[in-house]
């Protein structure tokens, strides 16, 4: 099981939600196995997102995928995102 994280800022929480949960069904047919979405407390626009793979090439392929960047841009992600894999210990 391979973990992805990604890490960024948006313009409007509430925009980007939509975006993000009208993107449901393209990741699952790309391998999510299961996500979730962390907000920091002091800012809503701070966002952690957390998706759960097979592999790592799943989750490579979600992570660099058109899909993903473009629903990213449509959602109004501001700058690059911090993105990391792991695996659970």
């Amino acid at each position: 099981m391979t973990t992805l994280f990604v890490r960024h800022q948006v313009a409007d929480y509430a925009h980007w939600r939509k975006v993000y949960d009208g993107l449901a069904p393209t990741q699952k047919a790309m391998g999510v196995q299961d996500q979730a979405v962390y907000q920091a407390i002091d800012n809503p626009n701070d966002l952690t997102v957390r998706h759960e793979f097979a592999t790592l090439e799943a989750a490579q392929a979600w992570a660099g995928s058109p899909e993903l960047r473009s629903a990213m841009h449509d959602a109004g992600v501001a700058g690059a995102p911090t993105v990391w894999f792991t695996t659970r210990s």
